[in-house]
């Protein structure tokens, strides 16, 4: 006998759990200012995709609202790039603690040389294009008040 599939027809029409959003369902909600963060009961924080948290296993994840603005907690700038980024250079990564999550990205809007760029700059997140490429990224701009 073969399968006819029947199975796979099933697995399907199956909903999509909402902690199986991938990086790119993840970023286009971020670009839509509707940024989450996974938690789970005990607090603990991560991003997509995930079905269990990776501090205590809990599968009890929810979408909890993403902060739009957090601190940078430490940074580097790149002035030898990988090739998907050779027309960025140089530019700027960095962690940035946007509550219940840290979160990796590219700072934009300051002089990766200047001494406006320091640990605890106060950034806003949100969604921008590699150069070199087009393909998005997670992009940190100084907030107004910064």
């Amino acid at each position: 006998m073969t399968d006819d599939g029947a199975g796979g027809d099933a697995a399907a029409s199956t909903p999509t759990p909402v902690t199986d959003a991938d990086y790119e369902e993840w970023l286009d909600a971020l670009d839509a200012g509707e940024g989450y963060a996974l938690v789970c009961p005990d607090g603990h924080g991560s991003l997509p995709p995930r079905r269990v948290c990776p501090e205590c296993g809990s599968s009890a994840l929810s979408r909890d609202p993403l902060a739009e603005t957090g601190r940078v907690e430490t940074f580097s700038v790149v002035h030898v790039p990988s090739p998907r980024f050779a027309d960025d250079a140089p530019y700027v990564t960095a962690v940035v603690d946007l509550g219940p999550v840290r979160t990796t990205g590219v700072v934009r809007g300051v002089d990766p040389e200047s001494d406006d760029l320091a640990v605890g700059l106060a950034v806003d997140v949100g969604v921008g294009e590699r150069a070199t490429d087009g393909e998005p990224l997670v992009v940190f701009r100084p907030t107004d008040g910064a």
